[in-house]
């Protein structure tokens, strides 16, 4: 189970400034084994605490955020990142190299939400996306979506392959999880040791 940020996880300016370079090469590895492209226009990165708190502590210091409550609504924010008991948190981005056609192409993903899942072994477990991201004329190039595994952890573990599948009219891909990254993301649906 994945640990919300605490605001005394998060450090000020100057301080995140002299230990960033070490802290981001960290995240960047760490990312490594959360990060699955799905085809070539789609990736998922898997949340878990050190990467939001890398998202938390970039944002704090590009906006030059001191004020206290202001870090409070960051973390809060950022923390509906975190997967809740049982669940994988990812943010998916869909990737367009022509920045022209953006407008045109978006619009294409509209329902994306009901044709991503995971596959274990052939049992599906469908994405559900976060709201608001997505109409039929404008659909966001990020999205957060949610894996909810309570009842099927166990088969995560044990299954002999873990596939993120997207079904869609105008995207079809799937990709099998690598054995780093399956090993990364059981550590997200480990229950806590008491």
């Amino acid at each position: 189970m994945v640990r919300p940020v605490t605001l005394e996880a998060v450090v000020g300016i100057e301080r995140y400034e002299s230990m960033r370079d070490e802290f981001r090469r960290r995240t960047i590895e760490m990312k490594k084994h959360r990060r699955v492209s799905v085809g070539n226009r789609i990736t998922l990165v898997f949340e878990n605490h050190e990467t939001v708190l890398f998202q938390i502590q970039e944002m704090i210091r590009a906006e030059r955020i001191v004020d206290l409550d202001r870090v409070r609504d960051e973390i809060a924010v950022y923390n509906e990142l975190i997967p809740g008991p049982g669940e994988l948190s990812a943010t998916l981005l869909i990737e367009l190299e022509d920045s022209t056609r953006v407008r045109e192409e978006l619009p294409k993903f509209y329902g994306l939400d009901q044709a991503t899942w995971l596959e274990l072994d052939g049992v599906r477990v469908g994405g559900v996306f976060e709201g608001g991201r997505a109409r039929e004329d404008k659909v966001s190039a990020v999205q957060y979506v949610r894996f909810s595994l309570r009842d099927k952890a166990p088969l995560f573990a044990a299954a002999k392959e873990v596939r993120l599948v997207i079904d869609h009219p105008h995207y079809r891909a799937s990709e099998v999880l690598s054995a780093d990254v399956r090993r990364s993301l059981a550590e997200d649906l480990r229950e806590p040791q008491p």
